[in-house]
Parts: structure tokens; sequence; C-alpha cells
């Protein structure tokens, strides 16, 4: 029995994961190709005999092709092509290696799915032409390309641009082959009429109110004669463009404020790179209060609210229907600013019951204002439940006052109103009371005791006989 208690539990738990694991690697096994090794993440191809021809691919009913990061390929000298569709399922590779090889043609959206691409090295392969269009969209920490027969034309010489920007301090020792098979340096190669396009974005104002339409105007130049297009990233805002060979337009209409704040690009890209203008768009728009809460203590009591609004709007609490003046201890506090998004809160310390009641949140710019209110409940009535609701009696109602301030000063103290603090004015009127209660006693118990000194004084047998003989005593003379 007990053989059989220690099989159920951990051990039978561990030992049905360790054959999953035999039997995972068993299946990533059958999946490879000959000449290939495989495991959970990495794909290895370095036997020559008998070798492979066409690019590894897992069954996708045997492995996940998506948990594979690296691929190393070597020594596989019939395997000449990658097509468009090769490389598609390994979504998370990071690193690919073909070195020594005869990998001659790289199709141009070979890796459009593989944005997790870091590292490729094609070192000593048989590649004569290679577009940038292949890595455009990639963010490559190293390309590495050495050993490749490449021939002299406008079509690498982004190879040597990418040579010439890069931070890195190592350089590749690069050749390519002239029309008359010589070994030419790619730093030093010269191309007529093969250069960097340029473009210039001509705009108007970029700010403009919520609602309203703008058109920006592109031209670009170069030679090879660039493509134009657009780069608007995720605008909201309804647009359109046009393009007529080195001349664009770009109408953006009823503009949305979720775009105030986002960069728009004209692109000039050819064979041998790109160059782009940007400007970034701001949208005035009036207030909104887009979030505001019942107050939750943590350290402080605090009021959430969100407001978005640009310019940046002017801020006024009312307590109560009346202006709310701002002190050290109840005080506006913004603690994320996004572009025109403001997420704050009304703090307050140590609030009592005087501090139940309406708070109202106004917000106003030159385009218009917004509002909204909520109920407070910080404690409850002596005397009443603490979970209480009670209707709040006039003589409460202060004017705590605040004039409209802007949010990046929270704290303004040049209201014609005084200000009042709250919480000083609650301590001193307990601290009144307390006194008043404590002097009554005191009062009240000495009166008692004189009362009770009296009264003993009248029975006093020793009190009346003072009082005789001091009257009988003869004067002497």
């Amino acid at each position: 029995m007990s053989s059989w208690t220690r099989w159920h539990g951990p051990a039978m738990a561990r030992f049905w994961g360790f054959c999953w694991l035999i039997i995972g690697f068993w299946r990533a096994a059958l999946a490879c190709p000959t000449s290939c090794k495989c495991s959970a993440s990495r794909i290895w191809c370095s036997d020559p005999s008998p070798g492979i021809v066409t690019f590894p691919r897992l069954e996708p009913t045997s492995a996940d092709p998506e948990n594979i990061t690296e691929i190393y390929i070597a020594n596989q000298k019939r395997l000449e092509i990658i097509s468009e569709d090769d490389v598609e399922a390994y979504v998370g590779l990071k690193n690919l290696t073909i070195v020594d090889s005869g990998l001659k043609f790289v199709a141009p959206k070979a890796f459009l799915k593989n944005s997790n691409l870091q590292h490729i090295n094609f070192t000593r392969n048989k590649l004569a032409i290679l577009s940038r269009k292949h890595f455009r969209h990639l963010d490559l920490s190293e390309l590495v390309l050495v050993g490749n027969p490449f021939t002299c034309s406008c079509d690498i010489m982004w190879i040597k641009t990418l040579q010439e920007i890069k931070t890195s301090p190592e350089t590749q020792d690069l050749y390519c082959l002239d029309e008359n098979s010589r070994n030419i340096s790619l730093a030093n190669l010269q191309i007529p009429n093969c250069g960097l396009p340029s473009a210039n974005l001509a705009a108007p104002n970029l700010t403009v109110e919520e609602g309203k339409s703008i058109t920006l105007s592109c031209s670009v130049a170069g030679d090879p004669v660039p493509n134009l297009y657009w780069d608007v990233g995720n605008l909201v805002s309804k647009h359109m463009n046009e393009t007529s060979y080195t001349q664009g337009s770009l109408r953006i209409t009823n503009i949305s404020s979720d775009d105030s704040g986002k960069q728009i690009s004209c692109v000039a890209e050819n064979l041998v790179g790109e160059d782009q203008d940007s400007v970034n768009l701001t949208v005035h728009f009036a207030p909104t209060i887009t979030f505001l809460e019942s107050p939750t203590s943590d350290h402080h009591w605090c009021i959430p609210f969100t407001v978005k609004g640009n310019p940046k709007p002017a801020l006024q609490w009312f307590y109560n229907g009346a202006i709310l003046n701002e002190s050290k201890y109840i005080c506006t506090k913004i603690h994320v600013t996004n572009h025109t998004e403001y997420h704050g809160c009304l703090q307050l310390d140590n609030p009592t019951h005087m501090n139940n009641g309406d708070y109202k949140l106004v917000a106003k710019n030159e385009y218009g204002k917004d509002e909204k209110q909520i109920s407070a409940h910080f404690m409850g009535w002596p005397g009443i439940d603490d979970g209480a609701n009670p209707n709040y009696p006039d003589v409460i109602y202060e004017d705590y006052g605040t004039a409209a301030n802007d949010i990046g000063d929270t704290t303004n103290r040049s209201n014609e109103i005084p200000s009042t603090d709250v919480a000083d004015k609650t301590g001193r009127e307990h601290l009144s009371v307390y006194a008043v209660v404590v002097i009554a006693s005191v009062v009240g118990f000495c009166l008692l005791v004189m009362l009770f000194l009296l009264k003993l004084a009248r029975h006093s047998k020793f009190g009346m006989k003072g009082f005789v003989l001091f009257h009988k005593i003869p004067l002497d003379g």
C-alpha cells in the first residue's frame, strides 16, 4: 500500500511530465528533415551528406514552428533559394544563420512575418544581388554578408550606406565584382546616378481645432527616382492621399482629438535607402471629464479624476455648491500627464464628517467646459451609524472656495475669497468643546466641595464653642 501511495502524487506527476518531455523530443525529431537536428527551440543542419535542397520545415502536426528561435544551416551547397513561404511559420525566429552554403536568391517577402528577427548571417554564400526591401521592416542588430560575390551595381549601394551610418565600430570587409570580374571594395564603390533620396514636407500650421480639416503637401527627389508614400501611424481621423510622380498630398478631414500629438511623415524611398520629413499634429478641443469617482483611502483620501483637453484646462472644485478653496490640507494633485490627458485626484488630509457632501469638478478652456459631480462620505456623524448618509445641514455649507486654477498650478492662494483650513477649523471646534466641558466640571466640583464644607461647619460643636469663647473674652485694662 505504501508503494502505491508513493506513486500517486508528486512522484507520479513528475513521471508523466518526464514522459511527455521525451515524447515531445521524439515528435520534434520525427519532423526534422534529413541532415538536420531539431529541439523545441532550435533547428540546425550542418551535415553535408546527403544535405538539404530546400529550406527546412517542420511538420505542423508534429511540432510547433512558432517556438523555434534559432535556425543554423551550414555546408549545404544545394540550398539555393529562400522562398516567400519558407520562413513564415517561424514567427518567433530571432537568429538565422546560413553559412558556407549555396544560397543565391532570397524572395522579397521572405521575412515579412518574422518581425522578431534580430541577427542574420549569410556569410560565404552565392548572393550576387540583395535588396534592402527584404529587411526594411526589421529591427536588425546584425546583418553579416561577408564572402558573397555581389555584382557592383546600384542594387547593393544600400549595403554601403548601411555600413557608413551604423553605430557599431566593427565594419565588414565587403567586395563586389565589376564588369571585368575585378574585386572592388564596397567602401570605395561609386555608382553614377545612385544616391539617397530626399523628402520635403510643406505643411501649414499643424495646430487645428477638433472637427476641422487640413491638407499636407510633399515633394521628393533623387536618382534613382524615389517612390513617395505617407506614414500616418495609427491616425484615427479620416484621411486620403494623392500621389503624382514626385508630388503628393494628404488630406485629413474631421480631425479627432485622439490624434493630437501624433506624427505624420512623408517618406521617399529608392534602391539606396530612404528619407523622411515629419510633422506633429496638434489638435485643440474643449475639456472632457472622462472619469470621476467617489473618494478612496490610501495614504490620503483621494477623489480620483481624469480630464482631457487642449490647451490644458483650468480646474475648479465646488463643495456643496460653493467654491472650494484649496490649502495644504485639501488640494488638487496631478499624478500622470499623457499629452492632453491628465490623471489626478482631489487630496484630503484626515477628513471628518464635516467634509461629507457633494463635490463638483469643473474643467474649462477657451473652447468650452465640462463638469461632473459626486457625493463623498468620509465619516459618520457623531451618534449616527458610520454607514448612514444623513442630510447635511445648511450650517456646514462653508465657502471653501478656490479660483479656477491651471493644471500646472494646483494650489491657488491669490483668490479674493479667504482660504479656510477645514481640518484646523474642525480641530479647534472640538478643542473648544472639550475645554468648556473640563472647565464646567472643575467649577461644579469646587461648588460641591464648598457646600459640603459649609454644611459641616454649621453642625460642628467645636465650631460653635470657638465662636462663643471668642465673644466672651474680657479685654484687659
